[in-house]
């Protein structure tokens, strides 16, 4: 086996949110072909416990804790100079001596970089095929973030969006092969970033359709009436704000039905904002164990996102156990394959009510057994993996002509 450096911005263990999830089931996979050395950071003293798990599959694991505070406060310093914020807050000296090390002494075949985080970690690393794994384009994240903000708070988002999306262009242009999460990814970070069009990809997230199963049994933790869930990280801003939105918009019409539902937010660290909307219909359970339970007995999945990057988890799971899913154009965002009658969406308070109301009225089952064959036939991590294994196998390789017209960023600059 050869060696493979995989840098990773948060532990990519337990996988129980999007950006852990698909950075898990890569990492297993190529543990699988490579002597796996891990580098990350922690930034939860309870996933300290986790390293066992990736001890037994990797050949090394370094880590790093990573206080959010202190790294908000050490981000801060970026405003002095040219470089992003982000770039300060994932910053550490012995991250960065430890990767070092681990270069030297192994020599590795290819470096997998996850998140464009950590791409300044291996701006100087010899030798070794370098995959730059961004899965979102996080500067337009930012840049959306702009749109929105007010005062102060506007003007760092504007300026990390434009510092950010220069670190993005000059990682891309030092890599061999840069990869996003969906289409519609790879074509916007290939018309931002022109000058590294040929080596931009794209390989889809996936879902355990074993695991997310609704064939499985479980208890019902909702109440009697309709459940409509809600699943993410809860102190995330746009899981933050679509909530906010779709209680203060979208609730006050469904109150109206005369078999009234309950709203579950489901995910872990609820914010102050969230835990505030907390009421007699809407309910705030913080970490659970397991989600799967919440969507089994749903009627209704929402994704009301304002602000959406790549494709959402969150709706993949949801599919996949059946459950109708209504959700915003921005929350469909990568789902080309997916037809209307797979998923709803809806963009303003009045159309997400009334395309809630028709599947509580009895017009849900036939989506949601859609959508769970849909989830089955494209977004198994099989496919995606099988993608993953072709593009690291043909780096450095002239593209062939199905790769030419297969491919959203070779087409761009063919």
């Amino acid at each position: 086996m050869k060696d493979l450096l995989f840098l990773a911005h948060r532990i990519p263990y337990p996988p129980d949110k999007g950006d852990k999830i698909r950075a898990w089931n890569m990492l297993r996979h190529l543990a699988e072909q490579y002597r796996v050395h891990l580098a990350t950071f922690i930034d939860a003293p309870e996933d300290v416990a986790a390293l066992e798990p990736l001890r037994r599959i990797c050949a090394s694991v370094v880590w790093r804790p990573l206080s959010p505070r202190r790294a908000k406060l050490r981000s801060l310093a970026g405003l002095l100079t040219g470089a992003p914020l982000t770039q300060f807050y994932f910053g550490d000296r012995r991250l960065r001596a430890a990767i070092d090390r681990l270069a030297a002494a192994h020599r590795p075949d290819l470096v997998y970089v996850y998140c464009s985080a950590m791409a300044p970690y291996v701006s100087d690393l010899p030798g070794a095929r370098i995959v730059l794994d961004m899965v979102d384009v996080d500067s337009e994240k930012w840049r959306q973030y702009a749109e929105t903000g007010n005062g102060p708070a506007r003007v760092i988002y504007r300026r990390e969006g434009r510092t950010l999306l220069a670190l993005e262009r000059r990682a891309a242009a030092s890599v061999d092969a840069v990869l996003l999460v969906s289409r519609a990814e790879a074509e916007l970070f290939a018309a931002l970033a022109p000058e590294a069009a040929a080596r931009i990809h794209y390989v889809s997230n996936g879902v355990d359709v074993a695991y997310f199963d609704p064939s499985f049994t479980f208890a019902n933790p909702l109440d009697t009436r309709p459940g409509i869930v809600f699943t993410g990280v809860m102190n995330y801003r746009p899981n933050v704000e679509a909530m906010v939105w779709f209680v203060e918009q979208v609730m006050p019409r469904l109150r109206a039905r005369g078999d009234a539902p309950c709203l579950w937010i489901v995910g872990v660290n609820p914010s102050r904002a969230v835990l505030d909307l907390a009421g007699p219909d809407v309910r705030v359970t913080g970490r659970v164990p397991d989600v799967r339970p919440y969507l089994k007995h749903a009627r209704v999945a929402v994704a009301p996102l304002q602000i959406g990057r790549g494709v959402q988890t969150k709706v993949l799971e949801a599919m996949a156990m059946g459950v109708p899913v209504v959700a915003t154009p921005q929350a469909r965002e990568g789902l080309d394959a997916c037809t209307d009658d797979e998923i709803l969406t809806a963009a303003s308070p009045a159309d997400f009510a009334a395309a809630i109301g028709r599947v509580l009225d009895g017009g849900g089952g036939s989506i949601g057994m859609r959508a769970r064959a849909r989830v089955i036939s494209d977004f198994g991590w099989e496919a995606s993996l099988a993608r993953l294994d072709r593009l690291i196998e043909n780096i450095g390789a002239a593209p062939t002509p199905a790769e030419i017209s297969t491919s959203p960023a070779l087409s761009l600059s063919a």
